[in-house]
């Protein structure tokens, strides 16, 4: 994949877990989880803003575009 989640990073960063992450953000943990692990076909730019407000960062810090070889 192309695009890289780093959400786990930022997580590690603020020292915050994900369960803290999806209940301030309104969002299952599970949905969490998928977003995570990058298995999503798209996120919502409400749920993006949602998260970059927690754990105050930009979109830059949470999505990584890596060319494949």
């Amino acid at each position: 994949m192309a695009i890289i989640v780093n959400l786990d990073v930022m997580l590690a960063k603020r020292k915050m877990r994900s369960k803290e992450l999806a209940e301030t953000i309104g969002i299952t943990e599970a949905n969490l989880s998928l977003l995570k692990s990058g298995k999503v076909k798209g996120v919502r730019f409400e749920t993006l803003e949602h998260i970059c407000a927690a754990l105050d960062c930009q979109p830059g810090d949470l999505l990584e575009f890596r060319r494949e070889a």
